[in-house]
């Protein structure tokens, strides 16, 4: 008898999984394309070791990313397109809640029309190329620069898709980075979360 209320249990778990996943796409699997990440991980090469997919005219094409798990990853639907090491923003004391958080803002935004070959921040002294903003100055970019736009902090980019680097925007290689200011249509939608 307790075997098959287990067995019940069970069946009733997946479903609600699998119902789960209709309804929000956002819970969609966010497994990489193990077979396909580059290994190691190269701050200056594409992620994943195949050709890039054609992202004009996909259906439901979403971008969702993942701050501590170090990830972009592109869908459509709930198709894994493409999977991106990725670094987000560092994790800082938040002085209402006293819990850690990202300065990188959570939420659902939309890919702009805003794509610059180079960004440079005087303030911070950082820069970067290949951008494509998602929501005012958050940007998908490249590994962070110094002025020279060629010099990259190799620091920061040793934390590619291992550790949170950025003061807030979403970091990507730069093959990565280049493809998605060229290649990632204006309106997409950007799931940014805190997983």
């Amino acid at each position: 008898m307790n075997r098959h209320l287990r067995q019940c249990g069970t069946m009733l778990l997946a479903m609600i999984l699998v119902l789960a996943l209709l309804v929000n796409p956002a819970l969609a699997s966010s497994k990489p394309h193990s077979k396909h990440m580059r290994r190691p991980i190269s701050w200056v090469k594409s992620s994943e070791t195949v050709p890039y997919p054609e992202l004009k005219g996909k259906p439901n094409l979403w971008v969702k990313v993942s701050l501590k798990g170090n990830r972009t990853y592109v869908y459509s639907g709930k198709k894994l397109l493409y999977t991106m090491y990725s670094s987000a923003g560092v994790y800082k004391k938040d002085p209402v809640t006293h819990k850690m958080k990202s300065v990188t803002p959570t939420g659902t935004f939309h890919a702009s029309n805003i794509r610059k070959d180079r960004v440079y921040n005087p303030n911070l002294k950082l820069g970067a190329n290949y951008c494509i903003s998602w929501n005012g100055d958050y940007m998908f970019h490249s590994i962070v620069t110094t002025k020279d736009p060629h010099h990259y902090i190799k620091s920061l980019a040793n934390k590619q898709g291992k550790a949170p680097s950025s003061p807030g925007c979403v970091c990507l290689s730069i093959a990565d980075a280049k493809w998605f200011e060229h290649d990632l249509p204006t309106g997409t939608k950007v799931v940014v979360a805190d997983n």
